[in-house]
């Protein structure tokens, strides 16, 4: 139903306007078997972007824009809503066929322990003292006493170390000096760890491997190869991600799968505005002419992490900077005489709503997502506005261990841009062609 309420939206407006589908799509730089499948309803288009020119140029009011958006976003939810419902029948069909022969099997299996286990308890119980042998872990229980042996043997040593350590702390001044540290490091390390058996393990080990030889000499190394080792560098590497964003964001604010999906507003006559530039140079290219996207804006982002650590993106928000109206500028169009429109998935943004949120279209996954250092994600993002001028930018919610942060995703510390065009006229550039831009009628 919301497919057919949409479709319908598109034919009202369509017939409105009085135009036929060859000539809306030389207007739309569309073929019109593509226009004729959106207004039929065959085909819900993955992107709003060619919806909107449509109803531009068959002279919608703002009102019915934002009523078309709508209809479209139910379109393309029922539409996913139609492909889960196919597939659903089909799971419960295979848990009723699999748990069958289980049952059975398990039935089967049971049956033969029960007169197993009375003939083994009436068979000669001698006979299964010498079988049982599970004597061969014999092994592991030689290994035990070993461990014991040498866990007796630490605790002499321990002992002794101590009474050694006595004895040389009333002699010299010069051991004092070397055993303090060790002492130090080992309630360091249990006020830190909060367990106070680990400590002294560790403190006497070190005692007692340094005592069989001169202490003078190997004093110095206990105590410098404990303290750093375990304390020193642990700490700081666990705290490395609480001083700064665990992951970067690259940003591409112009980017485009057809030319002909993206136009420039710029405050310049054709003969002052070079030709349309791949997509690869559309940032230089606007940047010296201060142009701003007309209609539509499609932001792709990069997020990868910085280190081992994963990290949850939890959300994606959009912030309205400021808002006003539409620029007055000439519209130049990036390509001229594109084929069909690419399905993508990405976010979709309406700048004319009150509180513009990002939906997930054309099958996008939703948030929340995970990234780390060898695990990347790129979201595509599509702003588009019918009748204002609006400075925007995104905010990425995320978490980390115990962080939980936002980030702010910019055309590198400036606001995206989007602005309405004041009609439907435009610039294109033809193919192949040097004689400049051409000027598109619009009605």
């Amino acid at each position: 139903m919301a497919g057919d309420d949409f479709a319908g939206l598109l034919r009202e407006l369509k017939e409105r306007s009085g135009l036929s589908y060859g000539a809306l799509g030389k207007r739309l730089h569309m073929s019109g078997s593509t226009l004729h499948r959106y207004v039929s309803g065959e085909v819900v288009p993955v992107e709003f972007a060619p919806v909107e020119r449509l109803a531009r140029v068959c002279r919608a009011t703002p009102e019915e824009l934002l009523e078309l958006h709508r209809r479209w976003i139910r379109a393309d939810a029922l539409r996913g809503v139609k492909k889960e419902e196919t597939e659903r029948p089909e799971e419960p069909e295979d848990p009723v066929g699999s748990e069958g022969p289980k049952e059975s099997e398990g039935a089967g299996s049971e049956e033969p322990e029960e007169p197993e286990e009375p003939a083994v308890a009436d068979s000669a119980p001698a006979v299964l003292t010498p079988p049982a042998s599970p004597t061969p872990p014999v092994p592991p229980r030689r290994r035990v006493p070993r461990a014991a042996l040498y866990a007796a043997t630490g605790v002499v040593a321990v002992s002794a170390a101590v009474a050694l350590v006595a004895n040389l702390v009333s002699s010299s001044d010069d051991t004092e000096g070397s055993r303090r540290p060790a002492g130090a490091v080992a309630h360091s390390s249990a006020s830190q760890s909060g367990t106070a058996p680990a400590s002294p393990s560790t403190s006497p080990s070190t005692s007692s491997s340094t005592s069989p030889s001169p202490s003078v000499s190997l004093s110095p190394s206990g105590p410098s190869s404990a303290s750093p080792t375990r304390t020193g560098p642990a700490a700081p590497d666990r705290r490395a991600p609480s001083t700064g964003t665990p992951f970067t964001v690259a940003t591409n604010p112009y980017y485009w799968y057809l030319p002909c999906d993206h136009a420039f507003l710029v405050d310049r006559s054709p003969e002052n505005v070079p030709k349309p530039p791949p997509q690869q140079g559309a940032v230089g290219w606007a940047a010296p002419l201060k142009a701003v996207s007309a209609n539509r804006q499609e932001v792709v982002l990069t997020v990868q992490g910085t280190g081992p650590e994963t990290v949850i993106l939890e959300d994606l928000h959009v912030r309205v900077v400021s808002s006003g109206p539409a620029l007055d500028w000439n519209q130049y169009v990036m390509g001229n005489g594109c084929g069909g429109q690419v399905d993508t998935k990405s976010f979709d943004v309406s700048l004319d709503l009150g509180t513009p949120t990002a939906t997930p279209i054309g099958g996008q996954r939703d948030f929340p997502y995970s990234v780390s250092e060898s695990d990347a994600e790129v979201f595509h993002v599509t702003a588009h506005t019918s009748g204002q001028d609006v400075r925007w930018y995104l905010e990425l919610e995320w978490s980390s261990g115990g962080r939980h942060e936002v980030t702010r995703v910019d055309d590198h510390g400036r606001p995206f841009r989007t602005s309405a065009s004041r009609d439907a006229s435009s610039y294109a550039y033809p193919l192949g062609g040097d004689g400049g831009w051409e000027l598109v009628e619009g009605d």
